[in-house]
């Protein structure tokens, strides 16, 4: 199988070729921590956890890190309205994010560092910078001077004069050209700081991502993953850091980045104020449906998050789960379905993707065949895996998944449980006027029964 993958480097798809197919290695940004994150940042980590499954199936061995930014300005002022310590405030919202996302069905990183873990690697590689002449430091400070980087803006396909009038925005006297960027900053008593050569201070936020991939992948990676927001200037910068400091021209093979997710015409973003988080949509929408709405769209593209989104996404769920009646969750060993493993290696092709697992679940429901539904099983389960999806059976898909996606409370359940309960006494008894008058009392609820061999299911329809 050959797996292309669209190069924001060079701005085309191309055919995946690893520096060693025996240990592929993979880098993603993750967030900066100083608050619940929204469902934006949801996307890169969904979308790169289905790139390191498909890598999986290929080779056999793949390296995924990825990051958590614990010290930065926007951590340090969120800290301080709060009043509460800087790194007490960090790993909550850490802690927090993992959770948010494990309810989202990605897989845990092999390696998570933090940036505050790595100051012995960042200040070495400042150095390096510096010793040849690529950084200068100035009143504390330590800036990375574009104009010696030949290559700056190959990434983003920028020219220096295109960046300059978003330079001149913030010019710090101590610059020696408005593009420069910094790679260190002094910190004052109540912030975050280490001794350095340059006095206390902390880094800035490019430099980190290149000290940890160095220290943990190493001078050359394969793929760098990230959101579209990032390109310019952080992913920008960070290319600029590693290939100075590194000597690499081509110190990461493959970067690629996820498009943004919007509310109406907006880019989703805490600095307009218009996020939706994923623990509030936890609180009315099982994980799994906020992963399927997430991948319903080519990553490359803006998505717009919208409640039909997630009603849409939820009904897919349940018709795909609806042809897994009966069957327990577990991954085939005979091998992934070829449809899903032909669109994901085709640029990530996710609604691809998906369609072929309804193609599946299609083929699954006309079979009667009792060989042949236990290979379409099998095949559904197995390309489910693939997604991040189809990891519960039916049963606790449409009895404890669609719980919270209906606002209903424990309490709630129990008392539709008993009214199911109820209907079948009055059936057994041939009370059926009793079981109708059940029946509707539940539809008028927005509840929907199904009458199986295996017992009467229900879900929350509308």
């Amino acid at each position: 199988m050959e797996l292309k993958l669209h190069n924001t480097l060079s701005g085309r798809k191309e055919v995946f070729r690893p520096l060693d197919p025996r240990r592929v290695t993979l880098y993603v940004c993750g967030p900066t921590v100083y608050g619940p994150v929204h469902i934006g940042n949801g996307r890169p980590a969904v979308v790169f956890d289905v790139l390191r499954r498909l890598l999986t199936t290929i080779y056999p061995k793949v390296v995924y890190v990825s990051n958590i930014t614990d010290v930065d300005d926007k951590i340090n002022a969120q800290a301080q309205a709060n009043g509460e310590p800087i790194q007490a405030l960090a790993d909550r919202f850490s802690a927090a994010y993992n959770d948010d996302i494990e309810a989202l069905g990605v897989l845990p990183a092999d390696v998570q560092p933090r940036a505050t873990g790595h100051i012995p690697e960042i200040t070495a590689m400042i150095e390096a910078l510096i010793d040849q002449g690529f950084a200068y430091a100035a009143e504390g400070h330590v800036l990375f001077h574009v104009p010696a980087d030949a290559h700056y803006g190959c990434l983003s396909h920028r020219s220096l004069d295109d960046m300059l009038d978003g330079a001149r925005v913030e010019v710090a006297p101590y610059k020696r050209d408005p593009k420069d960027f910094v790679l260190w900053k002094p910190s004052t008593a109540e912030l975050p700081g280490w001794e350095s050569p340059w006095g206390r201070g902390r880094p800035g936020w490019h430099i980190e991502c290149s000290a940890m991939i160095r220290a943990h992948l190493g001078t050359r990676i394969d793929i760098h993953g990230g959101g579209a927001d990032l390109t310019f200037p952080h992913h920008e910068n960070e290319l600029a850091q590693s290939r100075c400091a590194h000597g690499e021209l081509d110190c990461v093979g493959y970067w690629l980045h996820n498009g943004m997710l919007t509310l109406g015409q907006e880019k989703m973003s805490k600095s307009l104020g218009n996020i939706v988080t994923i623990s509030e949509l936890r609180q009315s929408h099982d994980g799994e449906t906020l992963r399927y709405a997430l991948l319903s769209g080519q990553y490359r593209s803006p998505l717009i998050w919208s409640d039909r989104l997630l009603r849409q996404s939820r009904r897919s769920l349940d018709s795909l789960y609806g042809a897994l009646r009966g069957d327990a969750p577990s991954r085939s060993s005979n091998g992934h379905p070829e449809t899903v493993l032909n669109a994901l290696a085709d640029d990530l092709n996710t609604p691809g993707a998906l369609a072929a697992l309804h193609g599946i679940a299609a083929a699954l429901n006309r079979t009667e065949d009792a060989a042949e539904a236990d290979r379409l099983r099998r095949q559904l389960r197995a390309g489910g895996w693939l997604l991040g999806l189809l990891n519960k059976t039916s049963e606790e898909h449409f009895h404890k998944s669609l719980v919270a996606e209906s606002d209903l409370a424990p309490s709630d359940e129990v008392e539709i449980e008993a009214l199911i309960a109820e209907r079948n006494q009055a059936r057994k008894a041939r009370d059926f006027d009793r079981a109708d008058a059940i029946r509707n009392q539940l539809t008028e609820a927005g509840v929907e029964l199904e009458d199986t061999r295996a017992g009467t299911r229900w879900k929350r329809i509308g």
